[in-house]
């Protein structure tokens, strides 16, 4: 007996490719996958069974890269840019990063928390079950660790992958001293936050950490058996996506300007490569990820909104995939594997998310369409019409 199934629907299992079952059936036990194929082979029993009238099923959504947790917004710095100023221009003098952190470093735990549950609907709405949230509006440990506990308090309604970015910016206290703070890091904050997360990240860039910087950091948080990402040459080729890869990070995000020799370590190290639109987007960049040069190496490629108050206040997983395939010239197939399959394997969570198998979490969305394209295709639009958690129904289909 399984606990329940869900009938007359078509399912995108993305196990390869699309995965396509048409006229299908897919049932769950404790949470889990229990069955799944065609329809006309369902023989055994459930105790609910679900009419879906047609809909077609995909594996819950991942958003593999979010910084959703902070306070305040920069709206102002949207216009300084739209005036000419650049990015590190803003950052340089005290805008970027540093302004969200001094509204972050004021705000109570409760205040964040309650912020990001708000931002977090819309996910959900999306028919997203699982998304990354990193820290990195702090820049001290105290509030690392607030913002990290913010992050897990949103678990009861979603699959949370909690990331160290204390290496995000060097604080405003340590300007000029920037080695002083990455001593900080790797001694106090990554041991400190060891029990709340799951991974640490780095931004290295020559606005931020450089190479030996980011190794040490990287070196302290695998002494503390925490796995590595990496924001990498997004502004330049600093060889972030090599270092990734020496490090055997799970993913490399960014890219616009990695090189072959970094495409090739990370396909040998089988670091996930990870795109970000959003910022892409509202950077006006121009220089492109070398998508070729990661299809040809085999790099699994992921797909994330980069949600945060700067450069990218995108809340919204469909429209990244529209953008991925607009800007970047994915297909359809490989940006929906980059919110799902290959999103998973960012998160270290590919035993258990992002794809229909029997054994992994009976998580689903559910979508009123005629193809999985449809899902790349009518950017702005939402069609999903309900979502499925563990085997159960967080909310009614419409």
């Amino acid at each position: 007996m399984h606990d329940a199934v869900w009938l007359n629907c078509h399912l995108a299992t993305l196990r390869d490719g699309y995965g396509i079952v048409r006229d299908g059936a897919i049932a769950a036990r404790d949470g889990r996958i229990s069955w799944i194929g065609r329809r006309a082979d369902w023989r055994e029993s459930a105790a609910v069974e679900h009419d879906l009238r047609g809909a077609w099923i995909t594996p819950g959504l991942i958003d593999c890269h979010t910084h959703l947790v902070y306070s305040g917004n920069r709206a102002e710095e949207f216009e300084r840019r739209l005036k000419g100023e650049s990015y590190e221009e803003i950052a340089r003098s005290g805008g970027g990063i540093q302004a969200t952190v001094r509204a972050t470093r004021v705000a109570s735990e409760s205040e964040l928390a309650a912020g990001a549950a708000r931002r977090l609907r819309q996910w959900l709405a999306e028919g997203v079950t699982a998304i990354e949230i990193k820290s990195g509006y702090g820049l001290d440990v105290e509030t690392e660790l607030k913002l990290l506990r913010a992050a897990r308090s949103l678990g009861d309604r979603i699959t949370v992958r909690a990331t160290l970015l204390g290496a995000h910016a060097v604080p405003e206290e340590y300007r000029g001293r920037t080695d002083d703070y990455v001593d900080l890091v790797c001694g106090e904050m990554i041991p400190a936050a060891a029990p709340f997360a799951d991974a640490v990240d780095v931004f290295c860039e020559n606005i931020a950490f450089d190479r030996d910087q980011t190794a040490r950091v990287f070196a302290a948080a695998q002494a503390q058996g925490m796995r590595v990402k990496l924001h990498a040459d997004q502004l330049s080729d600093s060889g972030g996506a090599q270092l990734a890869a020496e490090f055997g990070a799970l993913s490399a995000d960014h890219l616009e300007y990695s090189s072959e020799p970094g495409v090739e370590a990370m396909a040998r190290a089988g670091t996930v490569a990870v795109l970000l639109p959003g910022a892409f987007y509202c950077l006006r960049e121009t220089r492109q990820p070398p998508i070729d040069a990661l299809r040809r190496r085999g790099v699994p490629i992921a797909v994330a909104t980069d949600h945060n108050p700067g450069t990218s206040p995108m809340c919204s997983l469909l429209l990244a995939v529209n953008m991925a395939c607009t800007l970047f010239r994915l297909t359809p197939e490989e940006a929906l594997a980059g919110i799902t399959r290959h999103a998973a394997r960012a998160l270290d969570l590919q035993a258990s998310h992002g794809a229909l198998e029997i054994g992994k979490r009976a998580d689903l969305a559910l979508w009123q369409i005629d193809s999985p394209a449809e899902l790349a295709y009518a950017f702005g639009s939402n069609p999903n019409v309900g979502t499925v958690r563990s085997g159960e129904i967080p909310r009614a289909a419409n």
